[in-house]
């Protein structure tokens, strides 16, 4: 069996760019490790460095996103304002995937740190689960635990009338602050 090269400084990092552009789903920071054979470690720095050229690369709880530039229309996007517990947050996030919404990112106003924002890119049922189970498994306390349930998420659709369905199915659950 052949031994895989290292793969060494701008060489990688273009490597890494190729395989996030080539993948419509996010890679986690062990796959990246694995296919360019070098730690986890040094693929966060590479990817620190990626962001500081303004690669438009995110970091998600299921890894790491290229964020490409829409070919078709535009979609359609929002900030709403919500509040729930903790153990609403599946449900929540059900109610918005299910109905065809993205949920971009949650954020919340803190009191010294100002405004924090964490992504979240979820569309479907899997994802959400997945996200939530990473936050099980590493026992992170949800950013909206910081301001009693309140957070804004950015969110988005293929129309407006997505969004309008999304906005009414959360007032009637007792999510949006309105």
């Amino acid at each position: 069996m052949k031994e895989e090269k290292k793969l060494l400084g701008e060489s990688r990092r273009n490597r890494l760019l190729d395989l996030l552009k080539e993948s419509n789903a996010p890679i986690t920071g062990s796959e990246l490790a694995r296919l360019t054979n070098v730690s986890r470690q040094i693929i966060v720095g590479d990817i620190t460095l990626l962001k500081a050229r303004n690669e438009p690369i995110i970091a998600t709880s299921q890894g790491y996103l290229f964020l490409h530039t829409p070919a078709s229309p535009a979609l359609s996007e929002r900030t709403i304002a919500c509040q729930h517990s903790p153990g609403q947050a599946k449900e929540e996030l059900y109610i918005l995937v299910d109905l065809g919404v993205t949920v971009k990112d949650v954020k919340v106003e803190h009191p010294v740190y100002g405004d924090l924002t964490a992504s979240i890119m979820v569309s479907n049922r899997h994802e959400v689960d997945q996200f939530l189970e990473k936050i099980k498994q590493t026992n992170a306390a949800y950013l909206s635990e910081l301001t009693e349930g309140i957070h804004l998420h950015t969110i988005s659709a293929s129309n407006e009338n997505t969004l309008n369905q999304a906005v009414a199915a959360l007032k009637d659950a007792g999510y949006l602050i309105h």
